[in-house]
């Protein structure tokens, strides 16, 4: 019966995530209306649920890749039918499975960027926000995060797909 509910599932719209995503980043007084809006993450609360959310993604969409990143695995898809938002289109869902220890809701978690630009940049040219840099030194696709309480957004130099991609490409 779970399965037969499961497959009638669609993907949730993001539309009140992204309201309140961007409202947030806009009072800190960050543009976006230039920069691509990459992709979502959406974060799932358990193994089986992360197993379930690859076939609904699947169904929708083609997986670019599964990497296992930091102990865990992270499942990368690109849309059919992208979300469309703001006049954006956003093509791609990131899907981690959960962190062992670090248990999150199902939803929508962060949105991220590209700025085509070292993320140091940009984040040097909004001084007064509190940024972390825990990313900005990682040596593929180096990102600055905002976090406001239950999300975030990352800004990153280059888009998760091309990245995918060339990962893919090196043997």
């Amino acid at each position: 019966m779970l399965r037969a509910i499961f497959a009638s599932m669609e993907l949730p719209s993001p539309s009140t995530f992204l309201e309140k995503l961007l409202a947030a980043v806009e009072r800190d007084g960050i543009a976006t209306t230039s920069l691509v809006m990459d992709h979502l993450c959406y974060r799932v609360e358990t193994m089986a649920r992360y197993h379930e959310w690859k076939g609904l993604l699947s169904k929708n969409g083609r997986l670019l890749g599964e990497h296992l990143i930091g102990g865990r695995p992270i499942a990368t898809f690109k849309l059919n039918d992208p979300f469309l938002f703001r006049g954006r289109a956003i093509e791609v869902i990131e899907l981690p499975a959960p962190k062992p220890g670090s248990p999150y809701p199902d939803g929508y978690e962060h949105a991220e960027f590209v700025l085509g630009e070292h993320p140091r940049l940009f984040a040097a040219r909004n001084p007064t926000l509190t940024w972390d840099l825990s990313g900005a030194d990682k040596p593929i696709n180096p990102d600055v995060r905002l976090n406001y309480g239950d999300f975030s957004v990352k800004f990153h130099e280059r888009s998760l797909e091309e990245v995918i991609r060339e990962e893919l490409a090196t043997p």
